[in-house]
């Protein structure tokens, strides 16, 4: 059982400053001076933070005890990498071979059908996005767009617009032609910081 005035403290090094502080002011027969086990959080910047064990803990704490704990234990900041360019960078040859092999994949000995090439072409542009994920390119942010389309003898044009960083963002669009349709897919790549 938890006494009803007690001070909490986030890490071990201020327990020195803290008893000095607080054994002056707390009185000796009705309240103990605690202190609880932290463990530290890391972040992928390696900056370390705290938090507490056990969430439930809190619960017997008064409106001041809490408040002296939330002021106590300051949020977790990230350092600042100033790094304005991908570690692995996209390479638009790996994605154009992957999609090229994917579309061959799936679609060689496909007839065409209205109904469908929706859920088909659902399916792919997942499946193509899951594959370019997997490679690892880091801080991109990728659009995959599928069309099938029938062979009945009319022309397509494909138009697509973006606010675009030439030195970043990427795309790339490969094709696959059968006997019924023709399929297209494109994948672009958004750098983000």
């Amino acid at each position: 059982m938890i006494p009803n005035k007690i001070q909490v403290f986030p890490s071990s090094d201020t327990i020195l400053k803290c008893q000095k502080t607080f054994n002056n002011q707390i009185p000796k027969h009705d309240t103990k001076l605690y202190f609880f086990p932290f463990r530290m959080r890391s972040s992928s910047h390696e900056v370390h933070g705290t938090e507490p064990m056990d969430n439930e803990s809190f619960a017997e704490f008064g409106k001041s005890e809490i408040f002296t704990l939330k002021t106590s234990m300051a949020k977790i900041r990230y350092a600042n990498t100033y790094k304005m360019e991908p570690y692995r960078k996209f390479q638009a040859h790996l994605v154009r071979n992957k999609a090229q092999h994917i579309l061959t994949q799936r679609l060689q000995e496909t007839k065409y059908n209205g109904v469908t090439s929706i859920f088909l072409c659902n399916s792919i542009s997942e499946e193509i996005l899951t594959a370019v994920k997997d490679m690892g390119f880091d801080r991109y942010k990728y659009v995959v767009t599928v069309l099938i389309l029938q062979k009945s003898g009319q022309a397509i044009k494909i138009s697509s617009r973006w606010v675009w960083d030439v030195a970043r963002d990427n795309w790339v669009s490969a094709k696959c032609e059968t006997e019924s349709f023709i399929s297209l897919a494109l994948i672009t790549a958004c750098y983000y910081e």
